[in-house]
């Protein structure tokens, strides 16, 4: 049973940690202006990631389970864990920043392009829709009186 709950936090940990090491990736290569994705931030991210995987592994192991710690065979448990769920991460993150990342800049870095799939997926509240209906209809009949 102490097993299936170290397991099940270092997984927790593990995914929080790759969710918030893509979204670092993401912005450092928006502040270094780079288009494509970058190896040596995948490395550093995946080894961040193994690193606090294994250390929340090691802390749940050695003071809260209290059993004897066989470190070579964590070593490869999180490692095996830690590479599929990061890849998985990656995916469903670029996939996630193509469909609803509201904008993305061009070769020349200097105008914003709006994002196609982010506008038709962006729709307005009903209530919205009509919330300026008002005013415009006060201010034709201004233009009315004015030019009549």
């Amino acid at each position: 049973m102490y097993i299936v709950l170290t397991y099940f936090v270092t997984l927790l940990v593990l995914v929080i940690s790759v969710f918030i090491s893509l979204l670092f990736k993401y912005e450092l290569e928006k502040l270094f202006r780079v288009k494509s994705d970058v190896l040596p931030f995948h490395i550093c991210n995946v080894l961040i990631t193994f690193m606090v995987s294994f250390g929340a592994n090691t802390v749940m192991t050695i003071y809260i389970v209290e059993n004897e710690y066989n470190f070579l065979l964590q070593l490869v448990v999180v490692l095996l864990m830690s590479f599929p769920i990061y890849i998985f991460g990656h995916l469903a993150f670029e996939k996630y920043k193509l469909k609803y990342w509201p904008y993305d800049t061009t070769d020349n870095k200097k105008v914003i392009v709006l994002n196609e799939k982010y506008l038709k997926k962006k729709k307005m509240p009903s209530r919205l829709r009509n919330y300026n209906a008002a005013s415009k209809e006060s201010k034709s009949n201004k233009d009315k009186i004015k030019g009549g």
